[in-house]
């Protein structure tokens, strides 16, 4: 697929690990998912989902642990899940989801992001047909070859299997998160160097140099938006 999916985490697990504000925005996810079922991940899909992210960021388990008591207390913050989509120089996409106990001011500081570095915002729908929403898992240890005949073996369809330096890599459909983390674990399988559902590019642009720096800019700084969960966009910075 030609993902570089590797390259991707690595730069954002770098970029994050001075900082414990990715912790903080976990902590909040881990709570939301929490309120919205039982905050207990082998009955709430969605809670176990978040936990596997957050284990391959390194979440603290302090985080976690306060995260699911405070859902467990009865604590009522309420909380929306939004989507914006946008665009950055050279034809470029961009998809922010964001989760805000205000929806004014998130709208406004995604906005103020996009237009003070070279973006502008687009409707509901302008960008977002241009991503496939993927689970995506890496593992190592393994072969692509051996990952494909783990998953046949236990029956599940995936997009792609692929080697991605010494990672592989395996891309399923987002309904399959959990049928694929499944029969890893059966095979022994229970550390992931990605574990996550996200939203990939069915087309990649490269950007001319000069425009490199003031994208890269528009993402750190949408990236450190308080509200924002994730930002996926269609850019391909090479190796």
């Amino acid at each position: 697929m030609g993902r570089k999916w590797n390259n991707i985490k690595e730069k954002k697990a770098s970029k994050d690990a001075n900082t414990s504000r990715i912790y903080a925005k976990f902590g909040r996810e881990i709570y939301v998912a929490a309120k919205q079922g039982e905050p207990d991940p082998e009955s709430n899909r969605a809670l176990k989902v978040v936990l596997e992210r957050a284990k391959t960021y390194n979440v603290p388990k302090a985080i976690i642990d306060r995260a699911l008591e405070k859902a467990k207390g009865g604590a009522d913050e309420n909380y929306d899940e939004l989507r914006y989509e946008g665009f950055g120089p050279n034809g470029s996409m961009i998809i922010v989801d964001a989760l805000t106990n205000n929806v004014n001011r998130t709208a406004s500081e995604v906005r103020a992001a996009f237009s003070k570095n070279g973006g502008s915002m687009g409707v509901s729908g302008s960008v977002a047909y241009m991503f496939d929403a993927t689970a995506v898992f890496g593992i190592t240890g393994k072969t692509a070859d051996e990952v494909l005949e783990l998953m046949m073996e236990a029956d599940v369809d995936v997009r792609d299997i692929a080697e991605e330096d010494d990672t592989v890599i395996v891309y399923a459909e987002p309904d399959q998160f959990h049928a694929v983390q499944e029969a890893f674990k059966q095979a022994g399988i229970t550390e992931f160097t990605v574990a996550e559902l996200t939203m990939l590019a069915q087309n990649h642009v490269t950007l001319p140099e000069e425009s490199q720096a003031a994208f890269e800019k528009l993402i750190d700084t949408l990236e450190d938006l308080e509200d924002v969960r994730q930002v996926y966009h269609n850019v391909d910075f090479g190796d």
